[in-house]
């Protein structure tokens, strides 16, 4: 017989003479709290006695960890105003700390059926429970973990990867540790990483996830994550027996090595998809507590994310259930930071987007969260869901202009240089009138969702009938070339331009200022086929191909050595804008951008040349500047054709050759004047300024 309990603890919490559970719900009746043994029989039921602000509890004694449980809630249920519960469905609780089964697809899972030509629908009364996994009573939240590097902003190289695809194919990995945490953190990934010399690891989301049925139904599974149920538990498939114990352990071993853990987080919808999506927690808990509905329709969803349903972050008890998922994944498992996909939902109520939203507002100023990156997808499908620069100064964002700039500059597109001079000087358009630095753009060139870098040198056009749409998914606008053949090629040219591509846009990325995201695999020569969505690729085509450590070693170490650049070169990583600042003893600014023939870029140049060169210099009264000293210049020739740079004589330091993306044909003149070869980066460096 369960006892009254406490309403303060969401979840189920474990104490010495048993077991606490407590469930929000504002438009519940009655709820159950359903017990099932180790084979998934329910065995006992109890209804939670004590209702207080919406919180139903009651204290069960007796109970210990490993308890499976879910939920039955009882209540009105009417589609048409937004009412859905239905207690023939068990639902998970959306505060459970692990997870035990998995989802099986079935009609059972929804609470409603079709009838009739019309569409009408009655509620489905048939029991989900065996096509649900089951809660489990966890004990205390593990402690901290180990102690986490110290990762300024101005000094990290991220590292994008998805756990299942970055470990499927690496030759050195035991079967058992493929696709898993384990595999994560392998001492042979944990080396690479370390000799690759990027400082922070973003995965992409871990948390649990289901299977789109529509997916199902052809026999593709979601490789990305990217459909979240469970904002608390690890993914199961990427675990053995232990996801959490798995997780944690994985992390501590990436933090041994050095690297920061950045987790892809995915708090804009669920997987309970549209209005005839199945009921498996929030939809049948309360789901105009945690869905967004059209005003005076409240049984559509508003779906601002393009996934059926838009998680209502204007709701108290949304926005902290967001919160509690931070706070745990940040202290409790080890997180070092968050990506949030779709963020601009986070700031979004039913007037708009704003920064000053009070979810983003408490996420920035949670002193939990205070030593968390905070990282932004600034943009969402949804109306005026274009935000990019527009998140508050505790927030850094994906920078997708970048990505766009730097490929149409190097696939030699007109009228571009302009753009691509604001994108290397790190966005300060975009960032600095909110006072954030240059660190706040998260500058990338390829990410997850689009083509890898092969890709963007290989193919023109998606090719993505793998993921059975008929190729109509996926970006349109890719800014890629072939290079005169459509995928693979055998032609020497072809290749050659297309190595070279990929250097000079990796050069690019590594010597902007801004925050760079790398993402993993590019440097390996890892490619899609040409399929640029392919979240529903967890096959060869999605897993990384790892054979580039023995085709192109060469290509490898030249990444190693870009990466190694911008940490030994404090000018290329500044952690303040420089706009020109000229010396009190005069002389050149601490930016100039110059035509080739030596002299500042004028109005007219910047009008399709395609080369240009950038030079930082420093100065002793900078008094706001870390204490760097000396010059670089990076010289862009994104022509067909040579040319010769010829640098000012009166640059205050001697300037040395430490990169060219160039195998030949590129390098000093005489005393300053450098060719430069066609599609080609060279970078310059005084002694002193290393």
């Amino acid at each position: 017989m369960l006892e009254p309990g406490q309403p303060g603890a969401l979840g189920a919490t474990v104490t010495r003479d048993g077991v606490n559970f407590a469930l929000f719900s504002s438009s519940a009746e009655a709820v159950e709290l359903c017990l099932f043994d180790g084979n998934g029989y329910q065995i006992e039921t109890h209804a939670l006695p004590e209702r207080h602000n919406d919180i139903w509890h009651g204290f069960l004694p007796g109970c210990q960890a490993g308890q499976r449980y879910g939920y039955r809630v009882h209540g009105p249920w009417n589609p048409k105003l937004g009412q859905r519960h239905n207690p023939a469905k068990l639902l998970l609780d959306p505060y459970a700390r692990r997870l035990s089964g998995v989802f099986g697809w079935g009609p059972a899972l929804f609470d409603y059926r079709a009838a009739g030509r019309g569409g009408r629908w009655v509620k489905y009364e048939h029991d989900s429970a065996p096509g649900m996994p089951l809660c489990v009573v966890e004990p205390q939240a593990p402690g901290p973990a180990t102690s986490r590097p110290t990762v300024p902003w101005s000094n990290a190289v991220i590292y994008e990867a998805n756990v299942r695809g970055y470990t499927m194919r690496h030759p050195e990995l035991a079967e058992s540790e493929r696709g898993c945490f384990r595999g994560m953190s392998n001492g042979q990934i944990l080396d690479y990483l370390k000799a690759l010399g990027i400082t922070s690891l973003e995965l992409m989301p871990v948390q649990t996830m289901v299977d789109e049925e529509f997916l199902v139904e052809k026999g593709l599974r979601n490789l990305w994550g990217y459909n979240s149920i469970q904002f608390f538990t690890p993914e199961a498939r990427l675990a053995g027996a232990d996801p959490v114990t798995e997780f944690r352990d994985m992390v501590n071993a990436i933090h041994d090595a050095g690297i920061e853990v950045i987790l892809d987080v995915v708090y804009n919808h669920t997987a309970e998809g549209g209005s005839g999506g199945p009921t498996l927690s929030f939809r049948g808990i309360d789901n105009l507590a945690y869905y967004r509905t059209e005003p005076g329709h409240p049984g559509h969803y508003i779906n601002d994310t393009g996934c059926g349903n838009t998680l209502n972050t204007d709701h108290i008890r949304t926005q902290n259930l967001v919160l509690d998922s931070l706070r745990y994944w940040h202290h409790s498992m080890g997180v070092d930071g968050f990506r949030f996909d779709l963020a601009t939902v986070l700031g979004r109520s039913r007037r708009g987007f704003s920064k000053s939203h009070s979810l983003l507002t408490r996420i920035g100023a949670d002193p939990e969260l205070e030593r968390a990156k905070l990282i932004a997808e600034p943009w969402d499908p949804g109306p005026g869901g274009y935000q990019l620069g527009r998140f508050p100064a505790e927030w850094a964002e994906w920078n997708d202009r970048y990505r766009d700039s730097v490929r149409r500059f190097w696939r030699g597109d007109d009228d571009q240089d302009a753009e691509f001079a604001r994108r290397i000087h790190g966005s300060a358009d975009l960032f600095e009138a909110s006072g954030r630095h240059p660190t706040a753009s998260i500058n990338f060139v390829t990410a997850h969702d689009g083509f890898t870098l092969a890709d963007v040198v290989s193919y023109g056009k998606r090719h993505n009938l793998a993921n059975g749409e008929d190729n109509r998914d996926g970006q349109t606008h890719n800014f890629s070339s072939n290079y005169g053949a459509e995928g693979p090629s055998d032609d020497p040219e072809i290749a050659c331009i297309r190595r070279q591509q990929r250097l000079n846009m990796l050069a690019t990325l590594l010597f902007s200022q801004g925050t760079p995201m790398i993402l993993g695999g590019d440097e390996l020569g890892n490619s899609q086929d040409g399929n640029n969505n392919a979240y529903a690729q967890d096959n060869e085509t999605g897993w990384i191909d790892w054979s580039g450590l023995v085709s192109d070693p060469e290509f490898i170490q030249a990444v190693r050595d870009l990466v190694r650049l911008r940490r030994e070169i404090p000018l290329l990583r500044q952690a303040r804008y420089v706009h020109g600042r000229i010396p009190t003893d005069g002389g050149w600014c601490d930016i100039t951008w110059l035509h080739p023939d030596g002299r500042p870029m004028l109005p007219h140049d910047w009008n399709s040349s395609r080369q240009l060169a950038l030079v930082f210099l420093t100065h002793p009264d900078q008094k706001d500047a870390s204490p760097v000293t000396g010059a670089v210049a990076i010289l862009f020739n994104a022509s067909d054709s040579m040319i010769e740079f010829a640098l000012p004589y009166d640059l205050p330091d001697k300037l040395e050759l430490k990169f060219s993306s160039a195998l030949e044909g590129s390098g000093q003149v005489d005393a300053g004047c450098w060719s430069v070869a066609a599609h080609s980066v060279l970078l310059l460096v005084s002694e002193d300024s290393v």
